[in-house]
C-alpha cells in the first residue's frame, strides 16, 4: 500500500472509531481468463454428456465463454437448450436488487426464461418435465448473502426430487482466498443464507455444491445427481479478476472486494452507494457525522429508486483506497460499521429488521450497540469458523490458500 492509501486508510478508520485492527496483506496470484479456464469454456469435458439430450440452463450475464453467452455457445453447436431459469437481477443481469423478476421470452434466442426469483424460488416438476439435464453457470462473489448460493440450493433440490441429472460449470471465487465472518445461526436462515457457513466461506461454486449435497441440506436430505467441471489452472491463492460484473451493483473489482465489508450496511439506515457511480464503495447517511465526502443518490439501471434518492449523504469513499489496496484484505472489516454507528445521532434507528439475517445471527448487533471493540468481535467468531474449516476441507477441488 503506497504512502497516500496508507494515510487515508488510517484517516478514515480514526474518523470512525480509532480502530484499525487486523489489517493483513496476502501473497496471492493474479489471474484472468487468459490464465485459467473456468468450467464454462473446457466444453471437451461436458459436450459428450448433452449430446442428444433437452437442456435447461440456470444461467445471467456472467455466464460467458471469450464475450459469448453460454447460451449462444451451445445453440450454436446444436445442443438442444429448451429453456433458462435466471437468478436475482434477471436473465441480463438489469434488475434491481430485491425486484421480483417476471417469467419471459428470451428476444434473441426465443426460449422461455424463467425466474427463480419472483413467486417461485424452486423450478417446478412443470419446469423440468422435458428437461434432461440442467447446467448451473453463474459467477458468485464468495459471499455468504449473495442470493445465488440460495438459487444453487434450490436448483439442486429441484434435480434430486425430479431425477434430473444436473452439471455445475466452475468459476474462480473472487473472494475465494479467506474465510471470515460469523457464522450462520439456524433461527436466522432465509434466502439471504440457508447454511451454516461463514459471511465469507473461501469455496468455488462447484465445491459449494459438493457440501450442500455431502452435508445432507437439501430437503429431507434427498441427494443430487450432479457434475462439477472444474477450472483449469486455479488455486485458492489466485485473485481472478472478474470479466463481466457479477450483479449490476458490483461494477468493478473494489466493489467486489469491499463487499464482505460492506453487504453488512443492507441491515442499516446506512447507504452503500446505490444509485452512484461506486456502488459498494461509498457509505453514508444524510446525518452521518466525521464524514469526509458527500454524494447523492440518483435513478440508475440496477438502482431505479434508491435509497436516499435525491438527498445529499455524509460519508466516505473507499474506492480512493485503490483496487491494488483492496484486494490484500482477508478480513471483514467492521471498523466502518462501527464507526458510522457511532457517529450516527440516533442510534435507535440505525439497524433494522435485515440486519441480523445478513449477520446470521443477533449477537454482532448486541455487540456492536454494548460498545465491543472490533477485536473482541472477531475473537467471538473463531470457535465458529474453526469448526466450518473442517467441514469446507471435505469438498475442495482445489490447492487451499493454507
Amino acid at each position: 500500500m503506497g504512502y497516500k492509501n496508507f494515510i487515508l486508510f488510517f484517516t478514515v478508520a480514526l474518523a470512525l472509531n480509532g480502530n484499525a485492527q487486523g489489517i493483513t496483506a496476502v501473497d496471492n496470484n493474479n489471474k484472468t481468463g487468459k490464465d485459467l479456464k473456468v468450467g464454462a469454456d473446457r466444453t471437451v469435458e461436458y459436450l459428450p454428456l448433452l449430446k442428444g439430450k433437452s437442456i435447461a440452463i440456470v444461467a445471467n450475464q456472467s455466464s460467458n465463454i471469450n464475450k459469448t453467452h453460454l447460451v449462444d455457445s451451445l445453440l450454436s453447436l446444436g445442443i438442444s437448450v429448451k429453456k433458462v431459469f435466471c437468478p436475482e437481477h434477471g436473465f441480463r443481469g438489469e434488475k434491481d436488487a430485491g425486484e421480483k423478476v417476471k417469467t419471459y421470452k428470451d428476444s434473441k434466442t426465443g426460449l422461455p426464461v424463467i425466474s427463480l426469483y419472483g413467486k417461485n424460488l424452486k423450478p417446478s416438476p412443470e419446469d423440468l418435465k422435458n428437461i434432461d439435464v440442467v447446467i448451473f453457470d453463474i459467477q458468485d462473489v464468495g459471499v455468504r448473502f449473495y442470493t445465488y448460493l440460495s438459487t444453487l440450493h434450490y436448483v439442486m433440490e429441484a434435480c434430486a426430487e425430479n431425477n434430473k441429472s444436473l452439471i455445475v460449470l466452475d468459476r474462480p471465487n473472487p473472494n475465494g482466498y479467506y474465510i471470515d465472518g460469523p457464522v450462520m445461526e439456524d433461527a436466522y436462515k432465509s434466502f439471504l443464507g440457508m447454511h451454516t457457513v461463514p459471511i465469507v466461506y473461501g469455496m468455488t461454486i462447484g465445491e459449494y455444491a459438493q457440501m450442500i449435497n455431502g452435508e445432507g441440506w437439501l430437503k429431507s436430505g434427498v441427494k443430487c445427481n450432479f457434475k462439477v467441471i472444474t477450472i483449469g489452472n486455479y488455486t485458492h491463492k489466485d485473485l481472478y479478476e472478474l470479466p463481466v460484473k457479477p450483479s449490476p451493483n458490483l461494477p468493478n473489482m473494489s466493489s467486489v472486494y469491499l463487499y464482505p465489508s460492506l453487504g453488512l450496511f443492507e441491515g442499516t439506515i446506512v447507504s452503500v452507494g446505490r444509485g452512484t457511480d461506486l456502488p459498494f464503495q461509498v457509505i453514508g447517511h444524510p446525518t452521518l457525522l466525521k464524514a469526509n465526502y458527500i454524494f447523492t443518490p440518483q435513478p440508475k439501471p440496477g438502482a431505479m429508486d434508491p435509497k436516499y434518492k435525491g438527498q445529499i449523504c455524509n460519508g466516505y469513499n473507499l474506492s480512493e483506497f485503490g483496487e491494488e489496496y483492496l484486494k490484500e484484505l482477508k478480513h471483514i472489516y467492521l471498523f466502518w460499521l462501527i464507526g458510522t454507528y457511532q457517529n450516527t445521532p440516533d442510534k435507535t434507528v440505525f439497524f433494522d429488521d435485515n440486519f441480523n439475517y445478513h449477520a446470521g445471527n443477533a449477537t454482532l448487533q448486541k455487540q456492536i450497540k454494548d460498545g465491543a471493540t472490533e477485536e473482541e468481535i472477531r475473537k467471538s467468531w473463531h470457535e465458529g469458523i474453526k469448526k466450518f474449516k473442517i467441514v469446507r476441507k471435505k469438498y475442495l477441488l482445489y490447492k487451499d490458500f493454507d
